[in-house]
């Protein structure tokens, strides 16, 4: 079973002077604007890293909900925050790290079942798994 999801992102002119937008399905997102300034120069709006850390901090805290679950427990709350490192790289850019931070409520849960579970989902949840995975690409020229 694959449970399929989609976002866009459009793009007009050069890499410093164009501007973007990035839209998802569901609509969370429409025509966001995005471009060379806020993803390399810290101006407001969003970014890949910051989307991909959203993504990565969400996923990662429904992974643990589930494995805190399994364990017995239930979370009162559980809040995680994803720092995604772009760095230069060569002639380009890599993301070298993602560094998950979270805080957590968990009624019952000692330290080290808490840490065996969260360690857990770090491991587990899909997006962790999605930064050394496959990528593929279907790519077309319009004019």
């Amino acid at each position: 079973m694959s449970i399929d999801k989609s976002a866009s992102a459009h793009w007009s002119g050069g890499l410093k002077d164009g501007k973007g937008t990035i839209s998802t399905q569901s609509g969370a997102l429409e025509a966001q604007p995005y471009g060379f300034n806020t993803r390399f120069e810290d101006k407001p709006g969003t970014n890949p890293e910051e989307l991909l850390g959203a993504a990565h901090a969400g996923c990662y805290t429904m992974a643990l909900s589930m494995i805190l679950g399994e364990a017995g427990f239930t979370a009162t709350s559980l809040d995680t925050k994803a720092i995604v490192s772009l760095d230069k790289s060569g002639d380009g850019f890599s993301i070298t790290k993602v560094h998950l931070i979270l805080r957590g409520v968990v009624p019952g849960a000692d330290d080290a079942r808490f840490d065996e579970c969260a360690n857990k989902a770090k491991v587990g949840c899909p997006v962790s798994k999605l930064f050394n995975t496959e990528i593929t690409l279907d790519a077309r020229l319009e004019n």
